[in-house]
Formats: C-alpha cells, structure tokens, sequence
C-alpha cells in the first residue's frame, strides 16, 4: 500500500463530509457541477476496479469511502435541484 496514495485519498476524503453537509443544508444545487461529481464517481470506480483486478491492497478502502461519500454528494445535487424548481416555480406563482 503506497503511503502517498493514501495520503491523497485521505486528504481528498477530509473534505467530502463539508461539501456534503453544504449540499444538505444550502437546499441549492447553484455552484455544484454534475459533470465534475460524475467524473469523481468514475475515477474512484476506477480506481476500485483496480485494486481488485491488478493490484488489490488496503488502500481500497479508502477508494470505497470517497466513492460512498461523493455518491451522497451527487444524490443531494438532484435532490437539490428539484428544491430548486420547486422554489422557481413558487417564485412564479
């Protein structure tokens, strides 16, 4: 298990909890890319895929957890996104 790999997925990990807990609490998917989630969600894939079918260590665990977490994140964007319509379409009436 590469200390630097893990060192990265750590660090990418620490900031998943925040943008989760603005994505729940702002009730807006305004600032938020679903283009950039989606292409987190295919590199952590990827990176599991890795793991299981070249070289399996314990840093996929880490690739689990942030893959976990920025599905969370993206469910929250179409949640918030339908809050966001809903809130337009009061606005008109």
């Amino acid at each position: 298990m590469s200390i630097l790999e893990v060192t990265m997925l750590v660090c990418f990990g620490i900031s998943w909890p925040f943008s989760i807990r603005k994505s729940y609490v702002s009730r807006t998917a305004k600032g938020k890319s679903v283009v950039f989630l989606i292409c987190l969600i295919i590199g952590y894939a990827a990176g599991i895929l890795n793991k299981f079918l070249i070289r399996y260590d314990n840093a996929v665990v880490f690739y689990i957890i942030n893959l976990v977490m920025v599905c969370i994140d993206t469910s929250l964007y179409f949640r918030n996104c339908k809050l966001d319509k809903l809130a337009e379409v009061q606005n008109k009436g």
